[in-house]
C-alpha cells in the first residue's frame, strides 16, 4: 500500500484557519442553543411560559451544526469507513488502488444525489417563511447543499491526485 503523502490530513493534523473557524462556528450554535433551551425550559416550568422562537432557532442551528461537522469530519477522514473489507486489499495495491476509486466515485454520487434533493428544498422554500422567527426556510435544507458540494469537491480532488484511503480512523481495525 502507498503511504499516506506528508500533507494528507489526518486526525491528529493541526486545524486549519478555514477549520478551527468552523469548529467555533459550531461552539457557537451550540452556546446559543444550549442557552436557549435551558432558558425556555426555565420559563416553562418555572413561570407557565416560553420564547416561542426558541424551538425554531434550535433546529435551524442544529441543522446547520450537523452538516458543518459533516463537511469536517470528512475533510479529517473521521466519517464512518468499512476499513475491515478494504483492509484486506492492503497487500494488493492494485485492488486497493480500484477500491478506492470506486469508494470516491460512490462518494461523489451520493454527494450529487444530495446536493440535488437539497436544491430542490432550497428553490421550495424560497418561497415561504418560517412560522415565528420569519427566516426564508431556504435556510433549512441549504448546508445540506453547502456539505455536498464541500465533500463532493474533497471527493474528487481525491480522485484527482490518486489520495490513498486512511485505514487508521482511530478505532480498531476488524
Amino acid at each position: 500500500m502507498a503511504e499516506p503523502t506528508p500533507d494528507a490530513l489526518t486526525a491528529d493534523a493541526p486545524a486549519s484557519g478555514i477549520e478551527r473557524f468552523f469548529y467555533r462556528v459550531m461552539a457557537a450554535c451550540l452556546g446559543v442553543m444550549a442557552v436557549v433551551v435551558f432558558l425556555n425550559v426555565v420559563l416553562r416550568y418555572g413561570f407557565g411560559g416560553g420564547v416561542a422562537a426558541s424551538e425554531e432557532l434550535s433546529r435551524l442551528l442544529f441543522i446547520w451544526v450537523v452538516f458543518i461537522g459533516a463537511t469536517l469530519a470528512y475533510r479529517s477522514g473521521e466519517h464512518m469507513a468499512f476499513t475491515g473489507l478494504v483492509g484486506l486489499l492492503r497487500g494488493r495495491p492494485l485492488a486497493f488502488r480500484a477500491a478506492t476509486v470506486v469508494i470516491r466515485l460512490l462518494v461523489l454520487l451520493a454527494c450529487v444525489l444530495l446536493a440535488r434533493g437539497a436544491w430542490q428544498q432550497v428553490l421550495v422554500g424560497l418561497d415561504s417563511h418560517s412560522v415565528v422567527l420569519g427566516y426564508s426556510t431556504a435556510l433549512q435544507p441549504l448546508p445540506a447543499l453547502l456539505c455536498a458540494v464541500a465533500i463532493g469537491a474533497m471527493a474528487c480532488t481525491e480522485l484527482l491526485r490518486g489520495t490513498p484511503l486512511q485505514l487508521g480512523h482511530g478505532g480498531d481495525i476488524e
